[in-house]
């Protein structure tokens, strides 16, 4: 486990393995923790970063308000330390917010993209209003918040067949700062609309949506990818395709890296 300083503030990450690199970016009230398994499996063929966004795990805070750009730019500077022109992107739910960011603002360091249960879809109002209650919502009660919030991301089918897992992700969940959570929440809110990116077919990309995803609406989701050159894989289970689809995502990640 490394750490850099980007304005002044310190960014986790890890780096294992040799060749070229898959950088693995967690979600909202996730860290970097959430790929360990992965990073093993892929390190084995590849270089694996996978980086703490801000305000999550063991990277701080920066201000109230972490604009996915913000995040990018973090990114941009773990991989300079490292000395890495180019990478594969792997981004669940709100890490795919910070990929297409990183896309956009350094789009020469792209090799290939993965939105997993993500989207390149801005918030439309009634998803900002929701941003708006969940940061009155954790400031009330942030034990409830983040236990139901984490709860929420599983199918209902899951819920019980996955419930050891459910807890483990609960309680990385709960090492999240109240600031890093209001902060993330107020960046997701006022992120870009960033579809056109996946129009302009510059690089390979692969959308993993689940069908009973209780957070992104499949259906709503499908139609980003129209008139791309993107590929699709659907799971028929929720938003954390990573625990819910575990040995089928590592399959379909590997076939995609080749």
């Amino acid at each position: 486990m490394e750490n850099i300083l980007y304005k002044n503030t310190k960014i986790s990450f890890t780096d294992s393995g040799k060749g070229n690199t898959v950088v693995f970016l967690h979600g909202f009230l996730e860290n970097k923790k959430m790929w360990t398994e992965y990073a093993a499996f892929f390190s084995e063929k590849y270089r694996v970063v996978t980086i703490d966004l801000l305000g999550h795990g063991e990277s701080d805070s920066l201000g109230y308000v972490h604009e996915m750009e913000e995040n990018a730019q973090a990114v941009n500077e773990v991989l300079e330390h490292l000395k890495i022109e180019k990478a594969t992107i792997v981004g669940h739910s709100m890490g795919g917010y910070v990929a297409l960011a990183f896309a956009e603002l350094y789009p020469q360091k792209i090799q290939k993209l993965v939105l997993q249960n993500s989207t390149s879809k801005e918030d439309n109002s009634e998803k900002k209003l929701n941003r708006t209650r969940a940061i009155k919502a954790v400031k009330q009660n942030y034990v409830s918040f983040v236990s139901l919030a984490i709860a929420n991301l599983f199918s209902e089918n899951n819920r019980t067949r996955l419930s050891e897992e459910i807890e483990k992700v609960k309680a990385e969940a709960l090492k999240t700062p109240l600031q890093g959570i209001v902060a993330s929440l107020e960046g997701m809110k006022m992120r870009k609309d960033r579809e056109w990116l996946l129009k302009e077919n510059r690089f390979p990309v692969l959308l993993i949506l689940g069908k009973k995803d209780p957070v992104l609406n499949y259906e709503e989701n499908l139609a980003q990818i129209d008139d791309t050159t993107a590929e699709l894989v659907s799971f028929e289970d929720g938003h954390m395709s990573h625990i819910e689809n575990k040995e089928a995502l590592k399959t379909i990640l590997f076939d995609f890296f080749e």
